[in-house]
């Protein structure tokens, strides 16, 4: 059972007033893409094709000119379902960089504003159970359109809140949508670039050092400063003293597609990092299909072993404060001896 979502304390007219503004709110989650189990939005397949013929949306087409095609939402329920039908631009969330697409209440302005969808897609779609429905769409490209790929996506938004989520003193009405991707070229001079900044490590050391391992992070940032789609390949190494290697991890695939004009964070965990040395962590990054793109950076850091190094001085300290005492203690008891007689001697 769902639970019954918590009354604010100012009263039943504030929070009806909280709910009805949260119904107006999706929240700006990533689009999946195709599918959810429940409805799905596809490029319209040709007769006889099936659905999943094209997972996404992929034209090219120079500045000045219109393309034509269709979007297909598929509802795979069993009750019917409304949505509301609209085209964006995507993001990579900055934290992971996961690909996105903007709510609805956030203006595009890059391929999802050149898409115009059919007329009767202008308020909301109602798709009838194990049913579908093909709305024709446009991409009038405009005559100032720069070169390189812009990316956006078609997005079924269902009508129906699924949930109350509180944010702070105000509950907010959860909706689910569906987004399929829209690759669009406009030909010209392809200029792929990719770097790597704010190269970062922070770490986490045991009170007693080679007890147990100590632990790092190193973060990261990932830009995207050319005008095409790079899926980034990231290697990660270190060098500590002497140029001796602590850490190689070869170039990997991210698996994730870093857009034009994006910045992600990202991170590297390192489970048994250096717990005493001077160490160079340096990333590298490039991608497979543009095998000159390459860019590095690094950080350094001194690993010490602050609370072993700490005890060892305040033993150190104890030891020669009892040396200065025992020496204090003895000198006045080397004065009281009394001098021998030599007179006695005779």
């Amino acid at each position: 059972m769902r639970p019954r979502p918590r009354i604010a304390p100012h009263g039943p007219l504030l929070t009806l007033l909280l709910l009805v503004a949260g119904l107006l709110l999706t929240p700006a989650t990533t689009a999946t893409a195709a599918d959810n189990g429940t409805w799905g939005v596809f490029p319209t397949p040709p007769g006889g094709a099936t659905m999943t013929d094209r997972a996404y949306f992929f034209h090219q087409g120079a500045a000045g000119t219109t393309v034509s095609d269709s979007v297909t939402v598929l509802n795979s329920s069993d009750r019917e379902l409304t949505f509301q039908i609209f085209a964006t631009d995507a993001v990579n969330t900055p934290a992971g960089g996961a690909f996105a697409l903007l709510p609805v209440d956030q203006k595009p302005k890059d391929v999802g504003a050149w898409t115009a969808l059919a007329p009767e897609a202008a308020t909301t779609v109602t798709v009838p159970p194990k049913g579908r429905k093909d709305i024709p769409f446009t991409v009038k490209v405009p005559q100032d359109a720069t070169p390189g790929d812009h990316v956006g996506g078609i997005v079924a938004l269902n009508t129906a809140v699924e949930g109350i989520r509180q944010e702070g003193k105000v509950q907010v009405g959860v909706k689910r949508q569906v987004g399929s991707r829209l690759y669009f070229r406009v030909p010209g001079p392809v200029t792929p670039g990719l770097s790597v900044e704010d190269v970062k490590v922070s770490r986490a050391a045991p009170l007693l050092p080679w007890v147990k391992n100590a632990r790092a992070t190193v973060s990261y940032t990932l830009v995207n400063r050319g005008n095409v789609v790079v899926e980034p390949k990231v290697a990660v190494s270190a060098e500590g003293l002497f140029g001796r290697t602590v850490l190689d991890r070869p170039a990997r695939e991210l698996k994730l597609v870093l857009l034009p004009g994006q910045r992600i964070e990202l991170t590297e965990p390192w489970a048994d990092a250096p717990q005493s040395d001077w160490v160079t962590v340096r990333i590298s990054a490039g991608a497979t299909a543009y095998p000159d793109l390459a860019s590095a950076s690094e950080a350094r850091f001194i690993a010490v072993p602050w609370p072993a190094l700490g005890a060892l001085l305040v033993l150190a300290g104890a030891a020669l404060t009892f040396l200065a005492l025992r020496r204090r203690r003895r000198s006045p008891a080397e004065q009281a001896e009394p001098a021998p007689d030599l007179a006695a001697t005779h």
